[in-house]
């Protein structure tokens, strides 16, 4: 009897437990809800970055050694903003997708594609097409090579690739074969061209 008693004693607080922390939630929640209850946000929260777009952003851009400003969607490629703002042409887009490297430019001295790079990404950054290999009238080794040894045909890719060699002999002045050869792997070559442009490359290196 005395079991039986205690057992019920037991179910009967417990229930008292579960409906008195059932009502205190719920007049939290109403309090929250009336304004009553407020949180403070964190003095630390994190600062978000400048929204742009969708409309013309001006970039500001070191191509070539020269400050530029160019006005463009936050879409716009490095590429197009090189040849259709700044009219650099040198620049081909061919699969912009990048996948031939027709499009190499250099960006802080790295060959990248800049027919995936965004133009707001090359803020900041020291941009180097074709046209600013030579100097003045004095063209670069490996574009002298190129000619001299026939390493351009039909032309599409010639920019990206005279770019790629340029780079691996800024990057190693006495490159061999296997050098050039994976430093030209990502350009694709319709001609099938890749002899003369080692050859030409290995050239330009020795002048060098």
């Amino acid at each position: 009897m005395n079991n039986k008693s205690s057992n019920e004693e037991k179910k009967a607080v417990s229930r008292r437990s579960f409906l008195k922390g059932a009502g205190v939630t719920t007049a939290s929640t109403v309090a929250m809800s009336a304004g009553l209850l407020s949180f403070k946000a964190p003095e630390t929260a994190p600062k978000r970055p400048p929204v742009l777009g969708p409309g013309d952003t001006e970039v500001r851009l070191e191509v070539n050694g020269q400050q530029e400003s160019v006005w463009v969607e936050p879409r716009t490629t490095l590429a197009e903003a090189l040849r259709d703002h700044l009219h650099l042409t040198g620049t081909k887009v061919v699969c912009d997708r990048g996948s031939c490297s027709a499009c190499t430019v250099w960006l802080n001295d790295k060959p990248v594609c800049s027919c995936m790079t965004l133009a707001v990404d090359a803020e900041g950054s020291k941009v180097t097409t074709v046209e600013g290999l030579a100097d003045g009238d004095t063209l670069h080794p490996v574009q002298e090579a190129f000619i001299e040894y026939d390493a351009a045909m039909c032309g599409y890719c010639t920019p990206g690739m005279v770019m790629s060699c340029a780079g691996l002999l800024k990057r190693n002045a006495n490159p061999n074969l296997d050098d050039v050869k994976a430093a030209t792997s990502g350009n694709l070559c319709r001609c099938g061209t890749y002899p003369k442009v080692f050859e030409a490359t290995l050239a330009a290196a020795k002048k060098m």
